[in-house]
């Protein structure tokens, strides 16, 4: 199968995941390390059962079981920004400003690595700052006046941990099996979600939810243990495929199918993930999702 078609499969599924998460930080979650702690237990539960399962290849040497580890504690790392901000903000607003990492790999490329940046690339660049700007400004009720939401920053830094994740990614994959180097990476992945969220009032949210037999819980064991797994194991497949910068460009391809997911689900369910389904406000998320994933496209094919 074409690395494209895998890339693309993989951004809708992962869309999906995002939806899920909001489903139960807005119905159920009473504070934002809740899903982030079920999240590590889920994660770690589904590496360890998998690792048990393919077991260490003969071939693995050190340096790639590394970069698997690392990359999946970094994907963690970024994610902690994520989940923080969507506890209080609009799915369809937050995962497409995070969704513009890959300004930062073309970024660091052109520091640290002397690559070279043309006019088409700082283009893009700009595009996709502008899109993920117009995602986070608010309209102030009282004075009239547009602002740059505080979460904006939060999922800048996020966006710009996460830029790494995939190269580390593509460096594991490029030399051990897709299931072994996912398997480490849920484990890292799982390792890094509890460090910074097994906490008193998390736990305690929890172990509510196990008491009452909350739909959190199925909620959470479909989505980490089936669709993200999925997702992760898609992109996976297709950073061995293909080359990492247009893999990582189709995958801001996630943030066209969840605003269509959100914004279907809020007009069929009024109130549903807490999403503003005006007319306006669809128009900006559009048109916002649009700058970004052509800014991104723009730039890992320009450099491809």
């Amino acid at each position: 199968m074409s690395w494209v078609a895998v890339a693309l499969v993989g951004a809708a599924v992962s869309a999906l995941v995002s939806v899920f998460d909001k489903t139960v930080i807005h119905r159920y979650a009473r504070t934002p390390l809740t899903l982030p702690l079920l999240i590590g237990v889920m994660q770690t539960f589904v590496g360890l059962a998998l690792l048990a399962i393919v077991r260490v290849p003969p071939s693995a040497s050190l340096e790639p079981v590394l970069w698997a580890l690392v990359s999946g504690a970094v994907f963690g790392l970024s994610a902690q920004f994520l989940m923080r901000v969507l506890y209080t903000h609009e799915v369809s607003r937050t995962v497409p400003v995070f969704q513009s990492y890959p300004i930062f790999t073309a970024v660091y490329a052109s520091l640290f690595l002397g690559e070279r940046l043309g006019a088409q690339e700082w283009g893009a660049i700009i595009a996709v700052v502008a899109g993920a700007a117009l995602l986070s400004v608010r309209k102030g009720a009282a004075q009239h006046r547009f602002s740059l939401d505080k979460a904006f920053a939060l999922l800048i830094v996020g966006s710009a941990i996460h830029g790494s994740a995939h190269v580390f990614g593509k460096a594991a994959v490029d030399e051990l099996p897709v299931l072994f180097t996912h398997a480490l990476r849920s484990i890292a992945l799982g390792g890094v979600f509890l460090a910074f969220n097994l906490r008193r009032r998390p736990l305690a949210d929890v172990l509510l939810f196990v008491r009452k037999r909350s739909p959190a819980l199925r909620f959470v064991l479909v989505n980490e243990v089936i669709i993200a797994s999925v997702g992760l194991l898609l992109m996976l497949w297709a950073l061995s495929l293909g080359p990492a910068s247009q893999v990582t460009a189709l995958s801001g391809a996630r943030v066209l199918f969840l605003v269509a997911y959100s914004t279907v689900l809020a007009l069929v369910w009024r109130g549903a993930l807490g999403e503003s389904t005006t007319l306006g406000a669809i128009a900006v998320k559009l048109g916002s999702t649009a700058l970004i994933v052509g800014g991104v496209a723009a730039i890992a094919l320009g450099s491809g």
